[in-house]
């Protein structure tokens, strides 16, 4: 039998078996891609970068890679990130007890034992559970998700897609070897994150690119350049006071401690010019009541609208890239590389969904209220069923069989992000009610791997076997998660954040909105308190 069993190898699955294995545990990685890499495994789609810069989003838990990795951009781009990852998979040997082209199926708890059963199936090379190639079981003591934030790809339910002619991708499940759009007619249905990079990648290819809008974006430019030595020098001679702010803070920007309310209109278009013209999600830290007071966001809000209309050069494609539904940063803001300079190009168009829109797929294309449009290919840039997704299509079974699925039919409840009641032994990574997405996730990410490393460490020296969240503390902290949301202006956005772009799924403001060093300092005084709010045991004490 196996203490911990892990399940996907992106940048957390690494980690925990990395921290897991150095302590002593036996360690069991579950992946379903053929290969390290997590989400950079499957979004390959052109432009796919990383919005946190290349030299924060890394590992800190050794001083000798920080060192040694060298970075050529900025923002690094999906290939080089694969690249790092693999790299430490190969520098630390992790790949030995790491299981490739498994899926898991399903995983239950077993009172009596106090241990966690998951039921494997095989894998396709692009990662799809074969149905037909059953795998095996595994027993372990602890169960840990690291599955991913963002990682269930979803395709909207559109009628006649089945009947498509042509080729249909979706951008979170790209194919490995690449698309040729050359000479195509393309659409990209989607301006989230991934649309807003790929559009302009892809219109470098096709012959034709239309694409399909439902809801405009706020999107800053990343200003993207390669990284020199000496600037990666000077980087990395001050890593230690570097990686110390990162806790505290998440990711590494100029904040301020002013607020736009307090700002003269001059004083606040200087800011928000300086910080475009650095570019990158800083920007929206200009002021610090930008996203707990409305009037404050409209400021910078209109100042993205007025730079919308000095770049595109048809008034009515600019009405329409211009978002009006919510405020600045309430949805994931974006980073782009000539986003809205791609709407110039003569081949390039621009479909309003809320105005036509989308009745069906035919055979040839894409038919909307003012007509058809005939397609090559089609690229879904539609996004996740976040942070609860990727748990959702696993049978996960706590306590007296109650599914997990079954508990969060209305809403995940967890305890700090890392725990749900009556599901004991059973930990996830980055998940609701934790920052999460909210933060550099490397940095998230390790945050909870230190934490879930110290939890076992102490369940072994105290020769206890079980640990559960109370339903009190648990109740606590969703009233904590919600309060810390409403505090703000997120859920004035139909955000997948609040899971707004799956159809069915509660409307709950799923992250925890606060500075990660906060939240380290929360989870860390429950487990210097003896771990309040959670109950541990032996085998048979319970």
């Amino acid at each position: 039998m196996l203490d911990v069993v892990v399940v996907g190898a992106g940048f957390a699955g690494l980690h925990l078996l990395h921290s897991l294995r150095g302590l002593g545990f036996k360690v069991q990685v579950l992946e379903a891609a053929e290969d390290v890499g997590g989400v950079w495994t499957w979004n390959r789609y052109p432009g796919a970068r990383c919005d946190v810069e290349s030299l924060q989003y890394s590992y800190s838990f050794s001083k000798d890679l920080e060192q040694e990795w060298v970075w050529s951009e900025r923002y690094a781009a999906q290939p080089e990130i694969l690249r790092y990852i693999r790299h430490v998979a190969e520098r630390f040997e992790l790949r030995r007890d790491i299981r490739f082209n498994t899926t898991v199926a399903s995983a239950s708890f077993d009172a009596n034992s106090d241990t966690w059963t998951l039921c494997t199936e095989q894998s396709s090379a692009q990662g799809t559970a074969q149905r037909s190639a059953p795998g095996d079981t595994l027993r372990a003591r602890f169960c840990i998700m690291a599955t991913g934030a963002l990682s269930a790809a979803r395709t909207p339910d559109i009628p006649g897609l089945a009947d498509f002619a042509g080729h249909a991708h979706h951008t979170g499940q790209w194919p490995h070897e690449g698309v040729d759009f050359s000479g195509q007619r393309v659409a990209v249905i989607g301006t989230g994150s991934s649309g807003i990079q790929a559009i302009p990648a892809i219109a470098e290819q096709a012959a034709q690119l239309t694409v399909f809008q439902r809801t405009a974006n706020f999107t800053i430019p990343a200003w993207n350049r390669p990284l020199t030595d000496a600037a990666q020098a000077e980087w990395k001679a001050h890593y230690a006071e570097h990686r110390s702010r990162a806790r505290e803070v998440g990711t590494l920007y100029d904040f301020t401690t002013r607020a736009a309310s307090e700002a003269s209109e001059e004083e606040r278009q200087q800011e928000y010019e300086t910080r475009w013209h650095k570019g990158g999600v800083n920007f929206v830290h200009a002021f610090n009541d930008l996203m707990v007071d409305k009037a404050s966001n409209d400021t910078i809000a209109e100042f993205v609208r007025a730079k919308i209309r000095s770049i595109v050069h048809d008034p009515a494609t600019a009405e329409a890239l211009s978002p009006r539904s919510h405020p600045l940063g309430t949805k994931r803001i974006c980073v782009d590389t000539g986003y809205y300079a791609t709407f110039n190009r003569p081949h390039v168009k621009l479909i309003d969904l809320r105005k036509t829109p989308i009745e069906c797929i035919t055979r040839t294309g894409i038919r909307t209220s003012a007509g058809e449009h005939a397609l090559d290919t089609i690229v879904f840039a539609t996004g996740y069923d976040a942070l609860t997704g990727a748990l959702a299509r696993i049978d996960v079974q706590g306590l007296a069989g109650r599914q997990l699925s079954v508990k969060w039919a209305h809403g995940p409840r967890s305890y700090l992000g890392l725990m749900s009641a009556g599901f004991p032994n059973f930990f996830i990574v980055t998940g609701p009610g934790s920052p999460s997405v909210l933060v550099n996730m490397i940095v998230g990410i390790e945050q909870h791997v230190e934490w879930i490393s110290r939890c076992l460490c102490e369940l072994r020296q105290q020769g206890q076997t079980r640990i559960d969240a109370t339903v009190e503390a648990e109740d606590r902290w969703v009233d904590h998660v919600n309060a810390a949301a409403a505090r703000t202006l997120f859920p004035l956005a139909d955000s997948w954040f609040l899971g707004a772009n799956v159809p069915g799924k509660p409307r709950v403001f799923m992250p925890y909105v606060a500075k990660i060093g906060v939240y380290r300092q929360e989870c860390d005084d429950v487990a210097q308190d003896g771990y309040q709010g959670f109950v541990r045991s032996t085998v048979g004490a319970c």
